[in-house]
């Protein structure tokens, strides 16, 4: 069942977090006791705040990620927006781009989207521009969001009669002089509609998040076949650059077996960081918050910290070769 979402100001109301940085109170319980557990917990604790004063080097130029997998529950618009708070922690200016009808991506950032809010949908039929759909994330003044509405849903239809209509949101992407973002990711539907479609012709980056279960692969394959014929066809730079295990569970065999598959397949494409399973990751979107925001010191934000620190260090071939 979805928790209730918190205002501003609400914070002391939240069962899972009190008046001090949004650390849950479970966290505080075990750093207060006197135990490795507790040491443990700790730990996890001064290294998530301690990211806030560390500084991330800027990219060279402004990376675009459309993170897609048709496959729904895989981590899209979990990785989607805990990469992007962990990135906005560590001091870089993140930009998430919500392409997804439920808006889930937008809750997750504290950011409304009622019917009428200026959303991806206006920008995507020309009505608006993107920089008048941006929204600041009230956890962290480095990340906004372009929400997404339910309007969403009657894009794809709409947008069938455009002109140009699969670069719509590439034109807009160009437009956006202002806010010198340094990295934008962008979250698709489970489809491959002309939503998912607008998204790979608009980045020259792909992050592809596969989970770490039984069918994994499974349409994968197709993905990869329309991300070459976009590349063929509307965008040449359009890479795989980036893959993620998600909702890994270290204790099955499975679990090893999927991972090893997928390293065997996309090489050095995967991250060494890997996304366990875990209950307070899925619980943060309910109280608009990322799991960095919700619980610090969880697993689920450690992993994504480091995640974020690998993908910024990374310096892809393509990267290179669009610089």
């Amino acid at each position: 069942m979805k928790l209730p979402k918190l205002g501003k100001g609400a914070a002391s109301e939240n069962p899972a977090s009190n008046a001090d940085d949004g650390v849950s109170r479970e966290t505080w319980d075990s750093v207060n006791m006197d135990t490795p557990i507790g040491a443990q917990a700790a730990q996890a604790v001064r290294i998530i705040h301690g990211a806030k004063g560390q500084q991330l080097p800027r990219p060279s130029r402004q990376r675009v990620f459309t993170i897609a997998n048709q496959k729904g529950g895989v981590g899209k618009t979990t990785t989607a927006v805990n990469m992007a708070a962990a990135l906005a922690l560590q001091g870089l200016q993140v930009l998430v781009i919500d392409l997804d009808p439920q808006g889930n991506a937008s809750t997750a950032l504290g950011i409304e989207h009622r019917p009428g809010t200026a959303s991806s949908y206006e920008v995507l039929i020309g009505e608006i521009t993107l920089e008048e759909a941006l929204a600041q994330s009230p956890h962290n003044e480095r990340l906004y969001c372009v929400p997404a509405t339910i309007d969403l849903a009657g894009a794809e239809i709409e947008l069938v009669s455009m002109v140009a209509r699969e670069t719509r949101l590439r034109n807009a992407l160009a437009s956006l002089k202002e806010h010198d973002f340094d990295y934008v990711f962008i979250d698709c539907p489970p489809s491959l509609g002309l939503l998912t479609i607008n998204a790979l012709v608009a980045a020259p980056e792909v992050l592809i998040p596969i989970q770490c279960e039984y069918y994994a692969l499974e349409g994968v394959g197709q993905l990869l076949r329309n991300i070459e014929m976009v590349k063929a066809h509307l965008n040449p730079q359009l890479e795989v650059t980036t893959v993620i295990l998600t909702m890994y569970d270290g204790r099955t065999k499975l679990a090893d077996q999927v991972a090893a598959d997928v390293r065997e397949h996309f090489g050095d494409r995967v991250l060494r960081t890997v996304i366990p399973r875990s209950v307070k990751v899925s619980e943060a979107p309910g109280y608009g918050m990322s799991i960095l925001d919700y619980d610090p010191g969880s697993r689920g934000a450690m992993s994504y910290l480091d995640a974020s620190r690998e993908l910024a260090q990374r310096d892809e071939p393509t990267a290179k070769e669009q610089r």
